[in-house]
């Protein structure tokens, strides 16, 4: 499979810029395992953006890719999907426990309105 840079014309390509300048780009769908640097060539998911076509864009086009790093290979691949499976395994846990924290604040918030509403 011959990789080509990260294609920011296709529908499914995000990206975000933080206030420190910092820069994410990746593949809604996950087909991209090299992002922010490479697209497969032959993705199957491949579609290219409908408001984009024939657009000139000005200034505030997504800044370049860092460049990537020295000896990034199959290894820091297999590395960087073993970090995501080990943040998407504690992701649910992490959301329920917010989830139950909100749902006692939203409890105490609501008695202590009651105390002063008419009946």
């Amino acid at each position: 499979m011959v990789a080509v840079a990260m294609r920011e014309d296709c529908k499914h390509f995000q990206s975000r810029t933080y206030s420190n300048g910092d820069v994410a780009r990746m593949c809604e769908l996950d087909l991209a395992p090299e992002a922010p640097w490479r697209c497969p060539d032959e993705c199957p998911s491949f579609e290219r953006r409908l408001a984009d076509v024939n657009w000139v864009h000005g200034s505030l086009v997504t800044p370049p890719p860092t460049d990537e790093p020295a000896g990034f290979d199959a290894d820091s691949i297999e590395l960087l999907d073993e970090a995501e499976a080990i943040v998407n395994a504690v992701a649910p846990e992490v959301i329920g426990e917010v989830d139950h924290e909100r749902a006692r604040e939203d409890a105490r918030r609501t008695r202590w309105f009651d105390r002063f509403r008419r009946r």
